[in-house]
């Protein structure tokens, strides 16, 4: 057995992470920027297995996603590691649907799991903060997302134009090719959406040739292709307007929502990009992608609506839309800007025996300061004062409460105030006590 197999096992599977102390501090407080925006939003927090039945990803992506699940078989059922949470949330939507008052907010902070192929910010293990606003059929739903996600990227001090948000239409898109090179074959536009969403990896001359190919199953003419590309170039909603009809309500729809997004104050953020179409075939109507202005990251966020995922997994229909938005590729952001706060340990007090004789006395003290909802580390073992005193100024403590043989034989505790440098003497006897006056 080779070294490396041997010593494999203390390694985390490729493509996850261990969180020590200080990766915990930061993904923490990402977290609490994801909550406290969902609940300024007015959004309820819930959560489903991280373990779903395989037919539910199957249903809803089709066989083509089995190979990136994590799935496997036990007891005769076929299980799967949840790749993404809008599957589970369809599930918990359509249970109880008929008792429901929509339109639903809901939101989650969940660990996923895809076996791709990894880049920066991409891992096969990632944490998602999704928005999901499920029985509202207009834009108002997009533009209260599109500015749920603004506001949390304002929250990490991302100042407005490091991120933009393009912007689509999916069914804009689906009524102008119908109308044209789709004419007769509607029924390759999902494999079509497929093969454009590669644009910005793969470039326009490769995704022409997709579209021509027989192995992407849309076979256009080389002039048909063309056309696609040429649409899919449109940059402004008057440019999209070409491809389409006058009373096209897919372009109606996005000038309204452009309106509220104008109202919201990020409208100049939001740009129209026809190329926008995200690849999974459930998405029905607008779909946007957050990227870093700079160009440098893969997509921070992206989502739109899927008014027809309920109906697809057995439910009635209900009109749908919402976001994922990823840990990782925020982390990356965040460090190339500098922008992750120095986080220390939260801790307020420290209590210190100097010898076994004084720990009784020292547990007494942590456990009123405790109770009186301090957050307190009591020293356990030997250690020598100098190391306490440094790792408590550095861990942001407040106070040190020191015991030795003289205070406790006089029954008081002596408190080293950090802040002010200062020190005073309390009694130990004192019940109840607020901190700073044991």
């Amino acid at each position: 057995m080779t070294k490396g197999k041997q010593n494999s096992g203390l390694m985390p599977p490729r493509g996850t992470r261990d969180f020590y102390p200080e990766d915990m501090r930061r993904r923490t407080w990402l977290f609490e920027h994801f909550r406290r925006t969902a609940h300024a939003f007015g959004f309820d927090e819930v959560d489903a297995p991280m373990v779903e039945h395989l037919d539910l990803f199957r249903r809803k992506a089709g066989e083509e996603i089995i190979d990136q699940l994590y799935h496997f078989e036990l007891h005769d059922r076929e299980l799967a590691l949840r790749a993404e949470m809008t599957p589970s949330i369809a599930r918990m939507i359509i249970a109880r649907q008929g008792a429901m008052r929509f339109p639903i907010r809901w939101f989650t902070v969940t660990q996923n799991w895809r076996y791709e192929r990894m880049t920066r910010g991409r891992r096969r293990e990632h944490y998602q903060w999704n928005m999901d606003i499920w029985g509202e059929p207009g834009v108002e739903a997009e533009a209260e997302l599109l500015s749920a996600m603004f506001t949390a990227l304002d929250g990490m001090g991302l100042t407005r134009g490091k991120v933009n948000v393009r912007l689509n239409s999916r069914a804009l898109l689906e009524e102008s090719l119908r109308a044209g090179v789709l004419a007769d074959r509607p029924e390759v536009f999902a494999p079509l959406c497929v093969v454009i969403d590669k644009i910005d990896k793969i470039g326009a001359e490769a995704v022409a040739d997709l579209l021509c190919g027989e192995e992407a199953g849309v076979g256009l003419s080389r002039g048909e292709a063309e056309r696609v590309i040429e649409m899919l170039g449109a940059r402004s909603l008057d440019e999209a307007a070409r491809f389409t009809s006058p009373t096209s309500e897919a372009l109606a729809e996005l000038r309204r929502l452009y309106d509220l997004l104008d109202a919201y104050g990020i409208a100049d953020h939001v740009p129209f990009d026809a190329s926008v179409v995200r690849g999974l075939a459930y998405y029905t109507g607008i779909v946007f992608e957050a990227f870093d202005t700079g160009g440098v990251l893969r997509a921070i966020a992206g989502g739109g609506r899927y008014d027809r995922l309920a109906e697809t997994l057995g439910g009635k229909p209900v009109p749908a839309v919402g976001f994922g938005f990823g840990d990782a590729v925020i982390g990356e952001l965040l460090e190339d800007e500098g922008l992750w706060p120095e986080l220390s340990r939260d801790v307020q007090d420290v209590v210190y025996a100097f010898g076994d004789d004084e720990k009784p006395a020292a547990i007494a003290v942590a456990r009123r300061l405790r109770e009186a909802g301090r957050r307190v580390e009591l020293c356990l073992g030997r250690t020598k004062l100098k190391r306490v005193l440094g790792d408590a100024d550095k861990a942001g403590a407040e106070r040190v409460y020191l015991i030795g043989e003289d205070e406790l034989s006089r029954g008081i505790v002596k408190v080293r105030n950090l802040a002010k440098k200062e020190e005073h003497e309390e009694s130990l006897g004192q019940r109840g006590a607020e901190p700073g006056s044991l």
